[in-house]
Formats: structure tokens, C-alpha cells, sequence
């Protein structure tokens, strides 16, 4: 039996595990002769990083970490030893004050070592995590006292770093503070918080806070911001909202640039609008602004998924003229434009045509053509890509699990649904409940089709 969790076990009585098949035990392998067999590319498995150093602190206690200091405080003439050894505190620390009390400690017990504005940044970007804004203000008033005026880059830091704890009500509250106190932060860190506010918030609340820090600190969006709000409305699926964003960036003096026309063909795609792609490609052009590989394999995608493949494969040649070179992605998208319209053997002969070009498959690849196959009941030759899969250590995707899994235990080989469930969990390609759930609802839809006469 699979590896199932114990809370499962117990929903677990089918008599069809008996039905067990060799194709799972181990065999000599032989080599195919296939014309489209995936042996000749297989990937390998991805090879095992160096781990990081230890952590010189490893204890948050702040007299453990004091103790530490005094006894190598001596040991490196390096003038920057200090703050990392401040950093690597702050990383494990109990609390900001602990690490304003570490960087005390340091400067009373070396008088030569001052705090540089790389100090205090250090202590901010350490200081997302409190429930208030008080420590950072600590550390702004320490920087001021030693007379180092807060930066854009110090407020770049502080910012982000509460972003990535999704303290966006601080973020923004710092972020008008140090426009009205301290300095007006940069674009980069005003699109930074805009992106994670996107994310968050209604876009109405966005195009408030827009509006504010432009009416009262000079702060105006640039062509990236538009990127940024057209990107969130793309992936909403509001492509009206995306229109008229176009239009303001005009009036506003920005010319769309290849990245932004992407996005929005991108928007188009997503919901398989294919004719509308192909005209902001048009005006792309007409536009004077370059497509690149990525605008190609974005409306080949497009295409594919709308059902328009034999257009998308016209724009290869298009790519070929203008010295782009299909890559994977590009290959894929054909593959699964072909297999949605249930041709699996034209995706079968892509893949000899990709590999003899030397472009390698990748996981997206075999897994589109394991649910592709599946869908057309070439349950052998799903087999086949599904042990490249696994010998490449590469992860299933939802879809084509559930359907190599619904396609073995609608042939009567549940032994080997089993097997692909326990590397679905080994492999962490599914959570145990979604992997167990999809093998559990199949399982269910087999006994009553049995009960039915419609299996066997």
C-alpha cells in the first residue's frame, strides 16, 4: 500500500491492490526505439547546495552574546568586523531593543569602532517584526544623535524590511514620515511598497495612496508604477482598467516599453483572448517598440491555448527572422495548444523536433505531455514519460497527476496509482491531502463504475 497518513489508513479497503504490475519493480532498462521517446534528454536531478556557515550567534540571550563579543572583540583589525558581528546578533536576537543594546555594548567596549550609516541600516533591516514603529524610530533618533542624517537608502531598508514581515500599514506610515521629516524616498522604494500594496489591497486604496503621496510630497508615479498597477489588473482578469492605465501613462509622457506590452498581452492570454493579443502585439509594433523572445513565446502560449496552434506555429518562423530561437517555454506552449485540441501525437513529434535542436525538455514539458497523453488514452507512452519524470526527481503538476492518476485506475492498474501517489508526496508535488484526495475521489468514481458494469 501507498504511503498514506495514518488519519487515511483507516479509509483505506480495496481489494484491487492485489492487482499489482511489474512495470513499477525495478528492471533493467532498455533502450527505447521509439521515434519519440523522451530517453534522449533526460534531465538530471539538481545537485545538492552548500550549506551556509553556522550562525557565529546561535543563543537570542543578550548576556551570552556580550560574553561572546569580549572574547574575540580583539581577535580582527578588520574595521568592519563590528557590524558583522552586529548583523549576525540582530539575525537571532529576541527583540530590537537586545540589538540596540548589543551595538551599546560594542561601541563602550571599543572605543576606536564608530557607527557608519551601514550600522544603523543593519540594525532596520532587523526590526520588521516588532508590533509597533518604536524601535526604528530608536534607531533613526540613535542615527541622527551620531550625526548621520537618514537617507533614501535608509528608508529603502526600513521599508522593505516591513514589507517582508506584511506590515504595510507601518510601511506606509514610515514612508510618509520620512518624506515629511527626513528625505522623499525614491521610485524604487514607493513602487517596492505599491507592489506589496497591490497584492493587499483594494485597488481603489491603492490609487488613494497615489494620489496622497503625489498631492503632498511631490512623489509621481513612473513608468514602472504603471507596469506595477497594469500587471495587478491583468492577473484580475480587468483588462478595461489595464486599457485605460495605457491611456493615462500617455497623457502622463510615458511610452509603453516591450516589458508593459507583454504584460498586457500577458492579461489577454490568461484569458485565452488570442485576437486581442495579436492587436496589442500590432500596436506594439506600430509603436516603434521591439518585441523580444519573451512577447513571441507569450502570444505562442496565447495562441495554443485558445486553439489557434497552427497560427502560433507560424510564429516561429516570424522568430527565426527576427534572431530569436524557440526555447522550452516556446516548445511547450505549442505542446499544450496540440494536446488541448487532443492531438498528442503532433505534440509527440514537436518533442523529437525540440530535442534534435538541442533545446532539453524541462519538468513544465513532461508534465504537460503526461496529461496530454493521458487525455488521449496513450496510457503506455504516458507510462513512459512518467517514469522520466521521476527518475529526474523532477515534481508532478496538480493536473497531470490527477489525470495519469484517474487514467491507471480507469485500466485497472490501482497498484501503480498507488505508487505515483506516494512520489506525488515524496517529491512534495502535492500536500498529502490534495495527492490522497484526488487518489480517494478516483478510487470512489472505480467502485461505482464497477457497480455499474461500465469497468471491469
Amino acid at each position: 500500500m501507498g504511503k498514506i497518513p495514518p488519519s487515511f489508513r483507516s479509509a483505506i479497503a480495496n481489494p484491487n491492490l492485489r492487482n499489482s504490475s511489474s512495470l513499477f519493480r525495478p528492471q533493467t532498462p532498455s533502450p527505447s526505439k521509439h521515434p519519440h521517446s523522451p530517453n534522449k534528454h533526460r534531465p538530471q536531478k539538481p545537485p545538492k547546495q552548500n550549506q551556509p556557515p553556522p550562525p557565529l550567534f546561535k543563543s537570542p540571550n543578550l548576556q551570552d552574546a556580550k560574553a561572546l563579543f569580549d572574547s574575540i572583540a580583539n581577535s580582527s583589525s578588520d574595521p568592519r568586523f563590528p557590524n558583522s558581528l552586529l548583523h549576525s546578533y540582530a539575525a537571532v536576537a529576541a527583540s530590537p531593543s537586545d540589538s540596540l543594546a548589543f551595538l551599546r555594548h560594542i561601541t563602550q567596549t571599543l572605543p576606536s569602532f564608530s557607527p557608519d550609516r551601514s550600522t544603523f541600516h543593519i540594525l532596520l533591516s532587523h526590526q520588521s517584526h516588532s508590533q509597533s514603529l518604536s524601535p526604528i524610530h530608536q534607531t533613526l533618533n540613535l542615527m541622527l544623535s551620531s550625526g548621520l542624517a537618514p537617507d533614501a537608502a535608509t528608508a529603502d531598508i526600513a521599508v522593505r524590511a516591513l514589507c517582508s514581515a506584511s506590515r504595510l500599514d507601518h510601511a506606509v506610515q514610515l514612508l510618509k514620515e520620512f518624506a515629511s521629516k527626513h528625505c522623499r524616498p525614491d521610485t524604487f522604494t514607493f513602487n517596492h511598497l505599491l507592489k506589496h500594496l497591490c497584492k493587499s489591497r483594494p485597488l481603489s486604496s491603492v490609487y488613494a495612496f497615489i494620489d496622497e503621496m503625489r498631492r503632498d510630497f511631490t512623489l509621481k508615479p513612473d513608468l514602472v508604477t504603471y507596469t506595477i498597477l497594469i500587471d495587478n489588473v491583468c492577473n484580475s482578469k480587468n483588462l478595461r482598467e489595464a486599457t485605460r492605465l495605457v491611456a493615462v501613462l500617455h497623457r502622463e509622457g510615458f511610452k509603453p516599453d516591450c516589458f508593459l506590452y507583454n504584460t498586457i498581452m500577458k492579461g489577454y492570454c490568461a484569458l485565452s483572448r488570442g485576437s486581442e493579443a495579436i492587436e496589442v502585439y500590432n500596436k506594439m509594433k506600430e509603436q516603434g517598440v521591439e518585441p523580444d523572445l519573451v512577447t513571441y513565446n507569450t502570444l505562442i502560449f496565447g495562441l495554443s491555448k485558445s486553439g489557434r496552434v497552427s497560427e502560433a506555429k507560424k510564429l516561429l518562423r516570424v522568430m527565426a527572422e527576427k534572431g530569436f530561437f524557440p526555447d522550452e517555454v516556446t516548445y511547450t506552449s505549442l505542446m499544450n495548444g496540440m494536446c488541448r485540441k487532443g492531438d498528442a501525437a503532433a505534440a509527440l513529434a514537436l518533442l523529437a523536433e525540440m530535442e534534435a535542436k538541442g533545446c532539453s525538455p524541462n519538468a513544465c514539458t513532461y508534465n504537460t505531455l503526461l496529461h496530454g497523453l493521458c487525455k488521449a488514452r496513450l496510457l503506455e507512452k504516458a507510462v513512459e514519460f512518467y517514469g522520466v519524470i521521476k527518475e529526474g526527481g523532477l515534481k508532478l503538476d496538480t493536473a497531470a497527476y490527477a489525470t495519469f492518476v484517474r487514467a491507471l485506475c480507469r485500466d485497472g492498474r490501482v497498484a501503480e496509482a498507488y505508487e505515483v501517489f506516494d512520489y506525488a508526496v515524496e517529491s512534495k508535488s502535492l500536500t498529502d491531502v490534495a495527492a490522497y484526495s484526488t487518489l480517494e475521489s478516483t478510487l470512489k468514481w472505480l467502485r461505482k463504475a464497477k457497480e455499474q458494469g461500465l469497468a471491469v
